[in-house]
């Protein structure tokens, strides 16, 4: 990855990792408190329950005049009677300086009720019941929650790191489209600029200026128009152009006559077969339209091959006899920047730009492919 890759990889990982780790916790916060409070009032319930029983047994003993007989607990329960004379009747106390007065408290490790309910019965003024239980229990809540805390944080952590993967994945293609769009753009240029800069010092050096030097800049100074046209659509294919009624095949025969220069290069043919029709659409996108499979054809054919364009019944049809496409590729060949082959130089755009016209004007676009034996692209009007 490129430094501003990483930057913005790390950047997201960093955000989703700190805006996850609060969140996760917070919500152990949340959860711990509220079972904490749970157990308090499940302990504080449990504590009067046993409060009441034990104050039951006093009273009942007192009026009916019986031995008084106490219910048994659970080993975590400290019991404590007191008279009220503040002495210890029965049991025993945690701390001896606990304060005698009704209500609920912690004390240490302890959490403590004492209750008036014996109303002084049997001369017994406090019963005191004591247990340990809901330390151990919130201490057993404080390790789960934070294993539970910590085991999210790492799957969290990992999950941030595919998810910022897969959410820098099409950023790292697309900016890979870029670079090798520069890239092609710098190659496609550097092509005709040489052969105007070769060819213009061939034409000063003779006199007369030979022909073939005037066919390369001619070329040349097409191939630049091309990439420029090619440009423009991408960058400002948002302006408003005027809609003409013209006859297709004028167009067309104007666009085989201007490639017809690129065609004589590679000793390729060019045969075609052209009825009149008027339709209404722009006519330099039009040009563009046939443009891009003209050159296209004669880009991918082989020398002293065969290019056969039609237009019949409304139906623009251009065969070439050239490398061809293969049946995994032609999913995406109107893919922007997507290219199938090195097999010729090119940035990827021109079979985009005539899937859009023709999205854009309503035409049917079909293409048949062998390959090894070459495209045929047709287009209904």
């Amino acid at each position: 990855m490129t430094s501003l890759e990483k930057k913005s990889f790390y950047s997201f990982l960093g955000l989703y990792i700190i805006s996850s780790t609060m969140f996760i916790v917070l919500s152990a916060y949340w959860y711990y408190d509220g079972q904490k409070a749970s157990l308090e009032n499940a302990q504080y319930h449990s504590l009067e329950h046993i409060a009441d029983k034990v104050s039951q047994k006093i009273i009942n003993a007192h009026m009916h005049e019986t031995k008084l007989e106490l219910p048994s607990f659970q080993s975590d329960i400290v019991l404590a009677l007191i008279d009220t004379n503040r002495e210890i009747q029965y049991g025993s106390l945690v701390e001896n300086t606990l304060p005698l007065e009704t209500g609920y408290i912690r004390h240490k490790t302890y959490n403590i009720l004492i209750s008036d309910s014996p109303q002084e019965h049997l001369n017994i003024e406090y019963v005191v019941v004591q247990s340990n239980v809901l330390a151990a229990q919130v201490e057993h809540l404080q390790k789960r929650v934070f294993v539970v805390m910590a085991l999210s944080i790492f799957v969290m952590i990992v999950l941030a790191f595919v998810l910022s993967r897969l959410f820098m994945r099409p950023i790292n293609q697309k900016i890979k489209q870029i670079e090798d769009f520069i890239s092609d753009t710098a190659h496609e240029l550097n092509t005709p600029i040489t052969a105007l800069r070769m060819s213009v010092s061939r034409a000063l050096s003779e006199e007369p200026c030979d022909k073939h030097s005037l066919k390369n800049i001619s070329i040349s100074t097409k191939q630049l128009f091309d990439i420029y046209n090619a440009l423009s659509y991408l960058s400002f294919e948002s302006e408003e152009e005027e809609l003409t009624r013209l006859d297709i095949c004028v167009t067309l025969n104007k666009s085989i006559s201007y490639y017809q220069e690129l065609a004589q290069r590679k000793r390729i043919e060019m045969s075609i077969e052209c009825e009149s029709f008027d339709f209404e659409i722009n006519e330099t996108k039009l040009t563009m339209l046939f443009g891009n499979l003209i050159n296209n054809a004669i880009k991918y054919s082989p020398v002293n091959s065969k290019i056969e364009i039609s237009f019949k019944k409304g139906v623009f049809r251009i065969k070439d006899n050239g490398i061809g496409i293969s049946k995994e590729g032609l999913s995406k060949i109107f893919e922007r920047f997507n290219r199938e082959t090195n097999y010729s130089g090119g940035f990827g755009i021109g079979l985009s730009i005539v899937k859009k016209i023709s999205l854009e004007y309503g035409l049917r676009l079909d293409v048949e492919s062998t390959l090894g034996e070459g495209s045929c692209f047709s287009i209904s009007f």
